[in-house]
């Protein structure tokens, strides 16, 4: 049986439309940042019903640049989830701030109000929320328990086309940070983008992501006198999208809604069927959120449980099935244990999910049957 499946955990959807989108690109003979780079902004601003929307080389530098827009540096606290990729504690360290990671919810996976309140020092300049596996934070209701002059920003890596209360993600905070690696609903190969209603904020975030010149290469190449270089008045990052994942994006961000739903459907089937699984419990959606649904991740009861997490891995993996953690907890990376002195107990509920969550398999080429036989495998371990 096990030789007739390969059940990936996640793969693109790319076709005929993107190779086209690529040779037309190719053709044009513009192949930095360029035009089909500032129509992929427009169409997904317009998608997340905000003002600005800037491409960059990934979610990692669109976090980096989303903190130094917003005036994060040496000194500063960003609050941080424990449990979520490397990558949102490393932006922070990057702009030479501290991370001070806190607790999450075990229900949701995402940051848990309570733990914030607590971490909340004087030089807390930053809450930086994490819409993790595609379900969005309440950050309005985080909002009315802090001080105004507390900045959230949103690590939305996970969360393309997902919202609160017909809220998008990405029109949260003061910004948002979006990632279209491989395994997100859309894809650019790597790449990334920033969002946000503030036109300053825009603005400086779009000087740092050129070097820190004053216009940008496609702003000076089609204007009167494209042989004079601009001036450079900022410390600035080469972190621009080519045109060639612009068109990509094009033709990607096109299928998002139906990408969602069939992923919807699919995440639907595994919730009916894996109710008959007594020892995993399904991922938690609240009525006033649409998820993104990035990833299905489930959880492990430990107690009654007949193998634990890594050994249920291994069995599907053995039978054709491929799986994951969740992701993994900050505060058990070796980097962050040993600068700030972190341990399992300080963090309950990231640790507990960074050991029983289990991520099954969910793309939009997965089948039905696909599903069935997932969960099929999961009745059968004892």
């Amino acid at each position: 049986m096990a030789d007739d499946y390969n059940i990936q955990i996640s793969v693109p959807t790319v076709g005929d439309e993107e190779w086209c989108a690529i040779k037309s690109s190719i053709d044009s003979g513009w192949l930095t940042q360029g035009p089909k780079v500032k129509e992929f902004e427009n169409l997904f601003a317009e998608k997340h019903q905000v003002r600005n929307a800037l491409a960059t080389t990934s979610c990692t530098t669109a976090l980096h640049l989303m903190l130094l827009a917003a005036g994060i540096g040496p000194g500063d606290e960003v609050i941080v989830p424990s449990f979520t990729w490397i990558s949102t504690a490393n932006a922070v360290e990057y702009c030479g701030a501290k991370p001070v990671l806190c607790d999450v919810d075990v229900e949701t996976y995402n940051i848990s109000l309570e733990s914030i309140i607590k971490k909340i020092t004087p030089n807390t300049k930053a809450i930086l929320v994490v819409h993790l596996f595609g379900l969005c934070v309440d950050v309005e209701l985080i909002k009315s328990q802090i001080k105004s002059n507390i900045l959230i920003l949103e690590d939305c890596a996970c969360a393309a086309g997902a919202s609160i209360r017909g809220i998008p993600a990405g029109k949260l905070g003061l910004a948002g940070a979006f990632s279209f690696h491989p395994r997100k609903s859309i894809t650019t190969g790597e790449g990334g983008m920033i969002t946000t209603d503030d036109d300053n904020f825009s603005s400086l975030a779009s000087k740092l992501r050129n070097h820190g010149a004053q216009i940008s290469e496609e702003s000076r190449h089609s204007g009167a006198k494209p042989y004079l270089l601009p001036d450079f008045d900022v410390l600035g990052y080469n972190y621009r999208m080519t045109d060639i994942q612009g068109a990509i994006g094009v033709v990607q961000i096109s299928k998002l809604n139906r990408f969602i739903m069939e992923r919807e459907q699919l995440a639907k089937l595994y919730v009916e069927l894996l109710s008959e699984v007594p020892w995993i419990k399904s991922p938690v959606i609240p009525i006033d959120r649409q998820h993104a649904w990035q990833s299905f991740v489930t959880m492990i009861d430990p107690k009654s449980s007949p193998r634990n997490r890594d050994l249920v891995m291994e069995y599907l993996h053995q039978n054709g099935v491929a799986s994951r953690p969740g992701t993994h907890a900050i505060h058990m990376l070796s980097y962050y244990k040993k600068k700030y002195s972190l341990s399992q107990s300080d963090f309950p509920g990231a640790t507990s999910c960074a050991l029983n969550s289990l991520a099954l398999p969910l793309h939009n080429k997965m089948t039905s049957s696909d599903v069935k036989y997932v969960v099929k495998l999961l009745h059968e371990i004892k």
